[in-house]
């Protein structure tokens, strides 16, 4: 595959083949601490209209950012950064709406992966999950970040927008 990267792949990290979670996913080459950067993606911001207009590879592979607005990158290319899977037990999360850092040590050959809870509040990509953990909520969907378990074990790890969502929504 060619590389154009838009985005930052930790160097500690690698993409692999991973049939059961849609052809490819994340990987540590070596260990990664809590805390530490894992990726920074790049790309255009185009709106939830915009969105519905691209191609469905385009759109599997966006995340939302904020309301209404969702960061794509281009499909012309192959970016590493772009085959974190979902994880309903993730071992990252977000640390602004386009970078995740580990939310625990990941020990080397672990899939490196993120609720995409913490991140989308639209149905835009709901799925049936498949990532085996005993926490799988089975289906995937915009509404999972409102799980008042999921806000509390995600607290510090949603997107921005989502957070102030959670905290408007607690201040009653």
């Amino acid at each position: 595959m060619e590389s154009d990267c838009h985005s930052y792949l930790n160097p500690k990290l690698e993409v692999r083949a991973f049939p059961n979670k849609g052809g490819y996913g994340i990987f540590a080459r070596e260990a990664v601490q809590a805390g530490e950067l894992v990726c920074m993606w790049g790309g255009s911001i185009v709106t939830h209209d915009q969105l519905q207009t691209l191609p469905e590879d385009v759109v599997s592979h966006s995340i939302q950012v904020e309301e209404f607005l969702y960061q794509v990158q281009p499909w012309e290319h192959f970016d590493p950064a772009d085959y974190f899977n979902h994880c309903c037990d993730p071992n990252a999360g977000l640390s602004s709406p386009i970078s995740l850092v580990a939310i625990r040590d990941i020990q080397p050959d672990e899939e490196v992966c993120f609720d995409y809870a913490m991140s989308d509040s639209s149905d835009y990509d709901q799925f049936e999950c498949m990532c085996a953990s005993p926490r799988c909520r089975k289906t995937i969907t915009g509404k999972d970040w409102q799980i008042p378990e999921l806000q509390e074990r995600y607290r510090g790890y949603f997107s921005p927008y989502l957070q102030r969502r959670i905290d408007k929504l607690r201040a009653g």
